[in-house]
């Protein structure tokens, strides 16, 4: 029994072995990776980085300095010297800019409800209408003197035709809403054509900035750099497209707003007017107004005697 144990150890012995000089490698590796134990060579690559980082340091107020110019100069647009080197088209861009800023702030107060649909206009001439067989021509008629506006312009009109064939009213109804619809369309419509013309001009700037590059490129000396003259040529050429570009779009913007707003207006300004005919139909045959002006006509309609603004009934009827 003794005997066999033995044998079993000296038959593991070998593996034993082999496992304490594995531990020893590993022991040894560990100690010479530690810090202290660097060699040097080492040492001395360590130091190289140092002396360069020690260069480094003194040399980054210089680097710093020369960031912040280069942060300037990528900066520094200055808008009034962009401008002015876009050259003398920049001028009629500059005139197309403040038309379109005169004529956006004057459409907005000339199309104001107000000037255009009164909401007390709409009311009183509502309240007018509304039994059947009560409407005052005469009234109506004082009603749209007292509220000026492009919708009492179209009614005062109609009201002026009172007793005259459905037709006629009508088709004079149409021409007056379009009358007034074609004058409030008369400054909108520069919005249209400075949106239209603006962006030519500044393209054609920007060729003509392109040719000048071109040729006065052809007139540099050899040694000279033309790869950044033309860029600067370039650079300046392209302001013009710009300046087109930045008048061309709010004007294009403004001139559809303006158009569909005249629409809407208009649209109701049609609703009112056509809401009142049934009124106007009760007198066709049974008397006519020919007034010599509108001021006459409102005096003919309420029954003053002046000649002059009332033409006789052509035709009376007898209830």
């Amino acid at each position: 029994m003794r005997l066999a144990q033995d044998i079993t150890v000296v038959e593991r012995w070998p593996h034993l072995a082999v496992f304490f000089a594995l531990l020893m490698v590993l022991c040894w590796t560990a100690g010479a990776q530690e810090p202290g134990r660097e060699s040097p060579g080492n040492d001395l690559d360590q130091q190289q980085p140092v002396a360069n980082d020690n260069v480094s340091l003194s040399e980054s107020p210089e680097s710093e300095t020369t960031d912040s110019e280069v942060i300037e100069r990528k900066t520094g647009i200055n808008l009034l010297r962009l401008i002015l080197q876009g050259g003398w088209l920049m001028l009629p861009i500059a005139l197309m800019s403040a038309l379109v800023i005169t004529i956006t702030i004057e459409r907005f107060f000339g199309m104001r409800r107000a000037r255009v649909l009164p909401k007390q206009l709409v009311a009183e001439l509502g309240r007018l209408g509304g039994p059947q067989g009560t409407f005052d021509p005469r009234q109506a008629y004082r009603l749209c003197q007292q509220y000026p506006s492009a919708a009492a312009a179209v009614v005062r009109t109609m009201l002026l035709k009172v007793g005259r064939p459905h037709s006629e009213v009508e088709h004079t109804v149409t021409e007056a809403s379009q009358r007034e619809a074609e004058r409030m369309h008369g400054n909108v419509r520069w919005l249209t054509m400075a949106a239209a013309v603006t962006p030519l001009l500044g393209l054609f700037g920007t060729v003509w900035g392109m040719i000048r590059a071109f040729h006065d490129m052809t007139q540099l000396l050899p040694g000279q750099d033309k790869a950044e003259f033309l860029g600067k040529g370039i650079y300046v050429a392209l302001v013009t497209t710009v300046g087109g570009l930045a008048v061309a779009i709010p004007a294009a913007v403004l001139s559809h707003y303006f158009e569909g707003r005249i629409q809407s207006l208009f649209h109701q300004v049609d609703e009112l007017v056509f809401s009142l005919m049934p009124q106007i139909e009760r007198f066709e045959g049974r008397v006519r107004f020919g007034p010599v002006g509108e001021q006459s006509g409102a005096e003919s309609m309420e029954g003053t005697d002046k000649p002059a603004s009332v033409s006789t009934a052509a035709n009376t009827t007898s209830q």
